[in-house]
């Protein structure tokens, strides 16, 4: 790392400037305000990272989120007090659930007001309560002598396992005074937990005598690529939570890939004499609210001590790093396991059937499907899903991805986030556009941050599936309601014409067999594109998707 002597005249604002552009980081979202001018003005002025101003709060924090997935390194987002950091708030939860390296530098008014309740202007008396419940963990710079060392504890939290949204409060008159003459940047050092090497023996001997065994992979194995691979290529079958899917290619017989809780997995799973569970939490709606029989003994390995478990009893608990923790127990394994030779075959016949289910099902939008299928993996584009009821149905599982940093979508299950996880995901991506789908409901709550895509040039291509409707609300009402399709119905905008006016090209499409040829034209163009999905030209699916069990839906575009 680079040292640098600065000058007696460098503000705190100036030093933060300077420290995030050492240590990499090369973009941060966020919105300007009075309270954190002081910052952003020595961003500007210095000229090393690119600063991209979000319409929200809410938009900078899903982009920083999104470019921290898609790129692996530290999303920044960039917020003022109060109002402004609440604005963030269901973002960085977000963020929490994904698990995202995100660094949220909010501000705070002068510290002789702070936590006060004074009725200083942007003023929150229990502003690090509120950040507390969205953050990995929350931090202060309470002077200037502290400057670097609030940041670096501040950074290594964001990206020590388990990572996670980090929010950073510096008062405003902070910002404003002098630095340390002489203070010199370091990149932190983020830090992993080291499972004993007792418990990889134990796991090893289990291993040596299963049969059939499983890995389930999480997010929080992103980093067990390699890893995991030569498991499988050892004997293991792969099955993953939405958020593990490609670290394992989802091209190999021996990957289940997401289809994870069908009636087939469920039988695979009777079939299976040890499970290992790297990284997840094991979801309630990827395990029936954790009412699906998994297979026996249980393992888990995770980095988050606290995961051991909670969703489900194990035999075995390893409280380690996912990439660490393989690696150790491949070293005690043979180069061959002895397992069954047809568990690779059976995998891929339940995903087969599960695929060819979910197919059945989507009717004329099966083209569609396809399409996205071929396009995304071989060309290798981040795959960016609000929640819809086209995600529910094929993005989630059915469209392939290339690598598991390429897909993004709102684990959380809150709509509108879409339109700006696109934005971060394309800055973060290297090449490729991001293909982001979109409900037309999602999109009302996120939509002035196309006009950010359109002023960034962002290469992605928005797909706009519009029903006019909450559609999974009205499948819901018409199945558990007796079709009273109460405050489902949207009035939405002409989006041709709202993409006219912001300087979108706009394609409709109202046959879907036009959709292919919309796509190569989107994808082959520069900038950011629309394409909208006349839904009520093309008709439903064949088989409505109603959500999730009575008492647990949620609303979908």
């Amino acid at each position: 790392m680079k040292l640098e002597t600065i000058t007696a005249s460098e503000t705190v604002g100036e030093l933060i400037a300077r420290y995030l552009a050492e240590i990499g980081v090369t973009t941060v979202f966020g919105v300007i305000s009075i309270h954190n001018m002081p910052i952003l003005d020595a961003i500007a002025r210095q000229g090393r990272i690119r600063f991209v101003p979000a319409r929200g709060e809410a938009g900078a924090m899903n982009m920083a989120d999104a470019f921290a997935r898609v790129s692996g390194e530290l999303g920044v987002c960039m917020t003022s007090t109060g109002t402004a950091a609440g604005n963030a708030a269901g973002a960085q939860a977000e963020a929490l659930t994904a698990g995202s390296p995100v660094l949220h530098i909010t501000t705070q008014v002068d510290l002789e007001f702070a936590d006060r309740d004074r009725a200083a202007i942007h003023d929150v008396p229990r502003q690090p309560e509120m950040l507390r419940g969205i953050s990995k963990a929350v931090f202060r710079m309470w002077d200037a002598n502290g400057a670097v060392g609030t940041l670096t504890a501040a950074v290594s939290a964001a990206l020590s396992a388990p990572t996670g949204p980090v929010s950073l409060e510096i008062p405003v008159d902070v910002q404003r005074r002098a630095a340390h003459p002489a203070t010199r940047i370091h990149l932190p050092q983020p830090t992993t937990p080291i499972a004993p090497e007792s418990v990889i023996d134990e796991i090893a001997e289990l291993v040596k005598t299963a049969k059939r065994p499983l890995l389930w992979l999480g997010g929080g194995a992103r980093g067990a690529v390699r890893e995991a691979t030569e498991l499988m290529r050892r004997g293991f079958g792969v099955v993953t939570s939405t958020n593990g899917r490609a670290i394992v290619s989802e091209d190999e017989p021996a990957s289940l890939g997401a289809f994870n809780m069908t009636p087939e997995a469920v039988e695979l799973y009777e079939s299976c004499d040890l499970m290992i569970v790297v990284g997840s939490r094991l979801r309630g709606n990827e395990t029936r609210n954790n009412k699906m029989p998994l297979p026996r003994p249980l393992v888990q390995v995770d980095a988050d001590a606290a995961q051991g478990g909670r969703n489900y009893p194990v035999e075995v608990f390893a409280h380690g790093d996912a990439a660490d923790t393989l690696a150790r127990l491949l070293a005690r394994l043979p180069d061959t396991l002895d397992t069954d030779t047809n568990l690779s075959f059976d995998i891929a016949r339940t995903r087969a059937a599960a695929e060819g289910r979910m197919r059945d099902v989507l009717g004329p939008y099966r083209i569609l499907a396809d399409t996205l299928a071929e396009r995304v993996f071989s060309d290798a584009h981040p795959w960016v899903r609000d929640v819809t009821i086209s995600n529910s149905t094929f993005g989630n599982r059915y469209v392939r991805i290339a690598s598991p940093n390429l897909g993004v979508h709102a684990l959380g299950g809150g709509i509108g986030q879409g339109v700006a996880m696109g934005v971060g995901a394309a800055l973060a991506s290297k090449g490729a556009k991001a293909i982001t789908l979109l409900g037309d409901g999602g999109t009302m709550l996120g939509l002035a941050e196309m006009i950010t895509a359109v002023e960034e040039q962002a290469p992605l291509v928005y797909l706009l599936m519009n029903d006019k409707a909450y559609g999974v609300i009205q499948n819901i009402q018409d199945a558990q309601y007796d079709s009273r399709r109460h405050y489902s119905a949207l009035a939405t905008p002409d989006f041709a014409e709202f993409c006219k006016a912001i300087g979108m090209p706009h394609r409709l499409v109202s046959d879907i067999s036009d959709f292919s040829a919309a796509l190569d034209e989107a994808v082959a163009a520069s900038g950011p594109r629309l394409i909208e999905i006349d839904m009520c030209a093309i008709g439903p699916f064949k088989e409505a998707f109603a959500g999730p069990p009575a008492g647990a839906a949620g609303k979908e575009a």
